[in-house]
C-alpha cells in the first residue's frame, strides 16, 4: 500500500509531498481534515508503529490549550485524542508497502526517500 495521511493546508506536508514526488508515485492521499480518519485506520497505524503515543503530536495547539503536558496520558487517551481532533496526529503518516514513516523530521523523510528508490 502507498498512502499518505496529511493536511492539505500544512506547508510542511506540501513540501514533503513535493520533495518525495508522491503524486508521481501514485499514492492514495487522505487529507485528515476533510476526510476524517476512522478508528480502524488509526488502529492500522498503531499496529505498524507499535503505539498510539508514537502517532501523537505534542506540538498541536490543543495540546497546550488542554494542558495535556501535566497529565499522565495512557495509550487509550492518545487514541481518543487523535480520533477526536485530527491535529493530534503527528504528520504526515506515510505508508510504503509494509513500512510506515511518521512525522516530518529530517531522518524520517530521508528514510522514506530511501524506501521509495
Amino acid at each position: 500500500m502507498k498512502k499518505i495521511y496529511y493536511l492539505s493546508t500544512c506547508d510542511t506536508c506540501k513540501r514533503i509531498i513535493s520533495d518525495l514526488e508522491l503524486k508521481e508515485k501514485k499514492f492514495i492521499f487522505q487529507d485528515i481534515k476533510t476526510e476524517k480518519m476512522t478508528a480502524t485506520q488509526l488502529e492500522e497505524m498503531q499496529k505498524a508503529v507499535g503505539s498510539y503515543e508514537a502517532l501523537f503530536s505534542r506540538i498541536a495547539r490543543k495540546y497546550k490549550e488542554l494542558n495535556l503536558a501535566s497529565k499522565q496520558l495512557t495509550e487509550t487517551d492518545y487514541k481518543n485524542y487523535i480520533l477526536e481532533e485530527y491535529t493530534f496526529l503527528k504528520r504526515p503518516v506515510i505508508f510504503i508497502g509494509k513500512k510506515v514513516f511518521v512525522g516530518n523530521s529530517k531522518a524520517v523523510i530521508e528514510a522514506a526517500k530511501a524506501e521509495l528508490k
